[in-house]
């Protein structure tokens, strides 16, 4: 199967970035022009995902409130081809055990797989959206981004993040768990306040402005308190210190969240202005911060520059997957076999098994990642490399990706294990088991095909089956290669998929 490619984005394409945040949902819709994005059409719903999480699972108002705010976006995301667009989830998502009662119909409704990220992923795709709005200078910068049940901070300079945290403290999160039914008092403040202290006590060193020179906050947050504090004449340009205490002295003069009437303040923002604040307090004074400015920049442009640079072939998960293979000594030369059976192996059952090139991605990051397991230990190796490739920061990945490596990975050679699929949501695991087998099969043939050319031999693939024909007596020739496929007829047979050999 020839590799397939995407042409250059010529301008005037169309690319479309959805945030779906603990908060709020951000979609932004950006046109290409001379290389660079210009954002055309932007639109934000506060859909308070994060609130309807209760013992790490999302509520069904939660969910119908997701969804129907999809459902408005989703005529706007018309305009743009599907392969053009990406949806990412962030901590809401990320936290919730039942995301796929969400993410499922969430792909119906917009045409397109939503990424749920890993805390540092959105971290590194923040600084990315940050780090194209500021001048291109050698500054060292510290990049902070509050959100509704996660904040991010970055340490990085130019266009490349060199520390990445995120921290589970948020503004939804913390007027939930810190201000009870909405009341505000000095106690509940604190609370707040001390909690995020906790929560920065383990990074303060690596964080620390010794580190940096140039703070910059980018959320919704952040740029509401920025400009309450401009338009109070409290600070004349950005956060520092001594503003921060004059609006936190004015929000504590209020007895509940409702109650909240600050000239410049949006009503929707009411309920998270102050945990927000009781957030940024603490960052200011555990890394010493002096001062931030804010940026327009965010998590949705990040993802159209990263969008960008997976349709131009600088893909950040091609960097990632190539340091793996380094970092565990991978054996180059049985990753070019596998992934050259996968590809016969693929390109057959491709049209009969509904497989798309999102699989065949996946498919060749399986091939080259298999084996790093080897590194820690020969016996059991699948489950290592099930390991790291499910628990590693792996930079560009999305959190189903990684997991769905692992499934590969894991399955990859003998039985498989009943909770193999946990993690998948039920949709996707017929489309799973098909890759499972395809892996499976071209890991079968590459210890003989190390050793001699394989033949010529005849693959056709049904919707759930897979026939081979090898050559007269070559099965006989090569008994443990025969022994292994007649194995994977048994194992093919649990789920659902017909071995043929012949």
């Amino acid at each position: 199967m020839a590799e397939e490619t995407i042409e250059t984005l010529a301008d005037g394409s169309l690319l479309a970035a959805l945030d779906l945040g603990s908060n709020s949902f951000h979609l932004i819709v950006a046109k290409i022009e001379h290389g660079e994005m210009r954002p055309v059409e932007a639109l934000a719903e506060k859909v308070q995902l994060g609130a309807g999480l209760e013992n790490e699972r999302l509520s069904q108002e939660a969910i119908d409130r997701g969804l129907g705010c999809l459902s408005r976006f989703a005529e706007l995301l018309k305009s743009v081809e599907p392969e053009r667009v990406r949806v990412v989830g962030t901590n809401a998502l990320r936290v919730a055990h039942n995301r796929h009662e969400f993410t499922v119909p969430a792909r119906r409704i917009l045409g397109t797989r939503v990424d749920v990220i890993y805390g540092r992923e959105e971290a590194r795709l923040v600084y990315l959206g940050v780090a194209h709005t500021l001048s291109d200078d050698v500054k060292s910068r510290l990049v902070i981004d509050i959100g509704g049940g996660s904040t991010e901070l970055i340490i990085g300079q130019r266009f490349e993040p060199q520390r990445l945290e995120s921290l589970q403290m948020g503004c939804v999160s913390y007027a939930r768990n810190c201000f009870p039914n909405g009341v505000i008092s000095r106690d509940n403040y604190r609370l707040a306040y001390d909690h995020a202290r906790l929560l920065l006590a383990p990074i303060r060193h690596e964080y620390h402005a010794s580190h940096w020179q140039d703070c910059v906050g980018s959320s919704g947050t952040l740029r509401a308190i920025d400009a309450l504090l401009s338009q109070h004449g409290w600070c004349d340009q950005g956060i520092d210190r001594a503003g921060l205490r004059k609006l936190e002295d004015k929000l504590l003069e209020f007895g509940t969240m409702d109650d909240i009437e600050l000239e410049g303040l949006a009503l929707q923002r009411r309920n998270v202005i102050l945990p927000g604040v009781a957030i940024i307090s603490a960052l200011f004074d555990v890394l010493g911060i002096e001062h931030m400015r804010t940026s327009s920049g965010a998590l949705r442009e990040g993802v159209i520059y990263d969008l960008m640079g997976r349709l131009t072939h600088e893909d950040v998960r091609e960097r990632t997957v190539n340091a793996l293979m380094q970092r565990y000594t991978v054996d180059s030369d049985t990753v070019k076999i596998v992934e050259r059976r996968a590809r016969v192996f693929f390109a057959t059952a491709r049209q009969a098994w509904q497989l798309d090139t999102p699989d065949w991605e996946l498919l060749r990051w399986a091939a080259h990642t298999h084996e790093i397991g080897k590194a820690i230990a020969h016996k059991h190796f699948n489950r290592h490399s099930a390991y790291v490739l499910r628990n590693a920061d792996l930079p560009g990945f999305s959190q189903e990706e990684q997991e769905q490596l692992a499934v590969l990975a894991h399955g990859q050679r003998g039985k498989l294990a009943d909770d193999l699929y946990i993690d998948i949501a039920g949709a996707d695991i017929p489309r799973m088991q098909r890759l499972v087998c395809i892996i499976r099969l071209a890991v079968c043939f590459k210890h003989v095909e190390k050793l001699e050319r394989l033949p010529d031999f005849t693959l056709e693939a049904g919707p759930d089956s897979l026939s081979f024909t090898f050559p007269p007596n070559w099965l006989e020739q090569h008994p443990l290669t025969a022994r292994e496929l007649a194995a994977e007829q048994d194992v093919l047979a649990k789920m659902g998929l017909e071995l043929a050999i012949g």
